[in-house]
């Protein structure tokens, strides 16, 4: 439990927001767009499991433009 009174909040606060927001647009954007570059089903499993890479991952490999 001492752990958890030693984090600096203040610095991580602000990266589980944009995680979070990134997760969102990235499930929206995959949602509104039907054209994929493989399955829909991998993407959202990457998107919500691998933490802060996942949304960044959809953005350059999984979209067709």
């Amino acid at each position: 439990m001492e752990e958890l009174q030693m984090i600096r909040w203040d610095l991580v606060i602000p990266i589980i927001i944009i995680q979070l927001v990134l997760i969102v647009v990235a499930l929206v954007d995959l949602f509104r767009h039907k054209d994929t570059n493989g399955p829909r089903w991998m993407w959202v499993l990457i998107i919500i499991f691998v933490n802060l890479f996942g949304p960044i991952l959809y953005f350059i490999f999984g979209r067709k433009q």
